[in-house]
């Protein structure tokens, strides 16, 4: 059993209300989604978890599969929640009630957290949340979202953004890793390990990780792309070149571009720096080491470049991060 206090996560008073919309035509995986990782109970935890309720929006809620689904309340349920979790909807053009519109208003005047999953986003969307804000979806609905809401900033291939409380994660299994985010961020990275493990997650893919590839990488003689990300993770401390990959690929330096691209959904040194931040996102949570000593490790040549990539990727300072996410040693 996860010593909660031994991770120095605080847990509120009150436990945290996640209230889960249904709705008829409800998207079965999505609705799952959320109840896995909110309403599953956690027998590994020391601690209370999550309140889950469901809010029905219809009088009648039939799910894809055919079944009927059984809910808490309606939806007043919203003006209790701390999160609120809008799992797909049935069809972008499909306006939602005023009422529910209005309820997720008010819930987010007051600083509940709003989280939608994949075509839950034009729920947001319609209430005006997402006006003059930033937004991701399913890639196949980019465009239409796009042409529907043109002042909304649409963040597309990445698996989740955060924006003012709301956040919106792309299609389908990108709900859990925003999920996990929302762990993460309620109660630190070792509880969100311990959650992730039990769902065979990994226990962090960061937001800005690609949502889809456009092609698989294909084989060719020599060294595979898988193989060239092995490699050069194994060596994030040192500088390194893309014609350094490229050799070790086995393949010409646009060849080698091409296939990476299509095999990560970005150019290298990009991929480069957002493995930099994320080996030193662990060093921050596992260990006491200087931020300089971090710097240093993961391949950056000065804290200033360090400081901008980190908050760039991680959205916010590294120090803020590790007194955040921070897991407490054993003496």
């Amino acid at each position: 059993m996860l010593d909660h206090r031994a991770a120095d996560i605080k847990p509120t008073d009150a436990l945290h209300h996640v209230v889960v919309l249904a709705y008829d035509g409800l998207c079965t995986f999505e609705f799952g989604i959320a109840l896995e990782a909110f309403a599953l109970p956690r027998p590994e935890f020391d601690f209370p978890w999550y309140r889950c309720s469901i809010a029905g929006i219809d009088p009648e809620i039939r799910a894809m599969g055919g079944f009927r689904v059984a809910t808490d309340a309606g939806i007043e349920l919203i003006d209790q929640a701390d999160t609120v979790i809008i799992p797909g909807w049935r069809g972008a053009d499909v306006m939602p009630d005023a009422a529910l519109c209005d309820a997720l208003r008010r819930a987010h005047a007051r600083g509940c957290r709003l989280v939608s999953i994949c075509s839950g986003v034009f729920v947001l969307a319609a209430s005006g949340l997402l006006a003059n804000g930033r937004a991701t979806t399913h890639w196949r609905y980019t465009d239409r979202l796009h042409a529907m809401y043109p002042d909304i900033e649409i963040v597309d291939d990445v698996l989740y953004v955060e924006n003012s409380q709301i956040i919106t994660s792309a299609g389908s299994s990108a709900g859990i890793d925003a999920c996990l985010h929302v762990i993460r961020s309620d109660h630190g990275a070792q509880v969100a390990n311990v959650v992730a493990r039990r769902l065979v997650m990994p226990p962090h893919r960061d937001g800005g990780q690609a949502q889809y590839v456009e092609a698989p990488v294909q084989e060719r003689p020599g060294k595979s792309i898988a193989a060239v990300l092995d490699w050069a993770r194994g060596k994030l401390a040192e500088p390194i070149e893309i014609g350094e990959m490229a050799d070790f690929s086995g393949l010409s330096e646009r060849t080698f571009l091409r296939r990476f691209r299509e095999g990560t959904g970005m150019a290298p040194l990009k991929w480069l720096r957002r493995e930099r931040v994320l080996r030193a996102m662990k060093l921050l949570e596992e260990t006491s080491l200087p931020l300089g000593d971090i710097a240093e490790q993961c391949g950056f040549q000065s804290m200033e470049t360090f400081r901008i990539a980190f908050r760039d990727i991680a959205h916010v300072p590294p120090a803020r991060y590790r007194n955040r996410f921070r897991v407490s040693q054993p003496a």
